[in-house]
């Protein structure tokens, strides 16, 4: 019996485990299908990308649909300016060059109270050269000649304006005159610095006023005898005249002494005694007449003639003493626009022989020295406002253009020195020189400095409509126009008139009143990209 239930339950067991690899081996199966629809399905989308039908190849080998391709009209300020290069310089730079040296000999640097960076102020000995100072004074034209005692001229005037700013007055000469007042001034100028000023003529200018004196004096000395020789004479004619009249009188009383008595005898001897006091008195007379008029005569002659040797004398005197005196040689001062001034190169030292310039002094404001191209001249003009840009530190600065030049500058030849040279070794010196003077003084660091110039050369002077230079179109009637998509994607054309430009754009002025304002788009151009965004200028 136990052994009946035994073969039945192994039997049972036998059946179920038949039952369990019947269920795994039909999932197998659909598991295996299912990848061979999904491998089939892949398939056939691959053959459907590489396998086209020929409308599709047609339609794929046609062009995109074209689109435009558009900017907004922009209200605003309209500029347009100009980027060049320019180098920043003082408004004067003086070299200086002395004369030669005193007395022949070789110039050379005997006192150099300066070195390169110091600042000069009016009245500053620069330096001395063979024991003569070179003196720096106010001025904006440099002297030409030497200005000697009796010059007259405008560069006088400027020698005694410069004198009179240092406190040393130039009076009573007028304007322009070199007189005694001026030579007071030049001396008292030499004076403060412990220098005597060059006389005219040096000895023989000295020689010349000491003869002119001698003339003087000498011709003083001829009208005093000549004076003195005409009152002995003039003094001797009087008294001859009494002495005749004596010795007549004194006749005539001894003639009658003797006779005494008798009225005929009386009576003849008055009319003797008269007759010749009469003859006496005569006799007088006309020796005044033959010989003392005639000595009278030529000596008043003798007095005026010294009278006049003396006025020509002292006239010659005068003229001497005008000629004589300080004078400025035009090596001994230099003229500088302003104050205080820099020294801004110093070639030589102490002991130096010179042979052409011993330093370069900068004077004035600073400014900035660009070279506008041959194409742009026409864009700039004097009184434009431009921006100045340090790129060492980045520091800015307002200007305004001074001038333009209307003749052009040509490179200097390779291996010519020039100052101011553009990054990359080529000289700025090319075209037409412009200066900006800055708004506000530039610190002494910008000296020379290579720096960015933003010249405004043109503004609307207000808000204006504004469009890109590629949004207007002309017609074959010659009008211009815009072309404004609307937001359904009509276009509609606007007549406009151009104004201003300035930086890729236009300003325009809608000929009808209304028809474009800002925000609208205009048509720029057109691309084929058709997925590109609409709206990109």
């Amino acid at each position: 019996m136990r052994n009946d239930e035994q073969h039945s339950s192994e039997a049972a067991e036998t059946v179920a485990g038949h039952g369990g690899d019947g269920v795994r081996t039909r999932r197998r199966w659909l598991a295996l299908i299912a990848a061979g629809a999904v491998a089939l399905t892949g398939a056939g989308f691959g053959a459907s990308l590489l396998i086209k039908s020929p409308a599709q190849a047609a339609a794929d080998s046609r062009p995109p649909a074209p689109s435009v391709i558009t900017a907004p009209v922009e209200y605003r300020t309209l500029a347009s300016s100009m980027i060049i290069r320019g180098t920043v310089v003082a408004g004067q730079s003086v070299e200086i060059t002395p004369g030669g040296a005193p007395e022949g000999g070789s110039p050379t640097v005997s006192k150099l109270p300066l070195k390169a960076g110091d600042q000069v102020r009016a009245g500053r000995l620069l330096v001395e050269v063979s024991g003569r100072p070179v003196i720096a004074l106010q001025g904006t034209v440099p002297l030409y000649r030497d200005l000697k005692p009796g010059a007259q001229g405008s560069d006088v005037g400027r020698l005694q304006d410069a004198l009179q700013r240092l406190g040393h007055s130039t009076s009573p000469d007028n304007r322009g005159r070199f007189g005694e007042g001026t030579k007071a001034a030049v001396t008292a100028l030499y004076d403060a610095l412990g220098y005597e000023p060059v006389q005219v003529g040096g000895a023989d200018g000295t020689n010349t006023v000491t003869s002119a004196e001698a003339q003087v004096t000498s011709a003083e000395r001829a009208l005093d005898d000549a004076e003195d020789a005409l009152k002995t004479a003039e003094a001797g004619s009087r008294s001859e005249p009494e002495a005749g009249s004596r010795s007549g009188s004194d006749t005539g009383s001894h003639s009658s002494s003797p006779s005494g008595s008798g009225s005929s005898e009386s009576g003849s001897g008055k009319t003797a005694g008269s007759t010749a006091g009469t003859a006496g008195s005569a006799e007088g007379t006309a020796g005044e007449a033959k010989g003392g008029g005639r000595d009278l005569e030529g000596l008043r002659k003798a007095v005026a003639r010294a009278g006049e040797d003396l006025a020509t004398a002292r006239e010659a005197l005068v003229a001497a003493r005008a000629a004589a005196g300080p004078m400025v040689p035009s090596g001994e001062v230099a003229f500088l626009e302003s104050f205080p001034a820099r020294v801004q190169d110093l070639p030589v030292r102490l002991g130096t022989k010179v042979q052409g310039a011993v330093m370069t002094v900068a004077a004035g404001p600073l400014v900035v020295h660009g070279y506008v191209p041959d194409h742009q001249k026409g864009l700039i003009r004097a009184g434009q406002k431009a921006e100045i840009l340090s790129e060492l530190d980045g520091a800015t600065a307002p200007a305004s253009v001074r001038s333009v030049a209307t003749a052009r500058t040509t490179p200097q030849p390779a291996g010519d020195t020039q100052d101011g040279q553009q990054a990359g070794g080529q000289s700025d010196a090319d075209g037409y020189l412009m200066i900006l003077a800055p708004g506000r003084p530039l610190e002494a660091q910008w000296t020379g400095q290579n720096v960015r110039l933003t010249v405004l050369a043109a503004t609307t002077g207000g808000k204006v409509l504004v469009v890109p230079v590629t949004a207007v179109s002309a017609g074959a009637d010659g009008s211009t126009a815009v072309t404004v998509l609307e937001d359904d994607g009509r276009q509609r054309r606007v007549r406009v008139r151009p104004g201003t430009t300035g930086d890729g754009h236009v300003e325009v002025i809608p000929l009808d009143r209304g028809a474009l304002g800002a925000g609208d788009r205009v048509v720029t151009g057109v691309r084929a990209d058709s997925t590109a965004q609409e709206g990109t200028g």
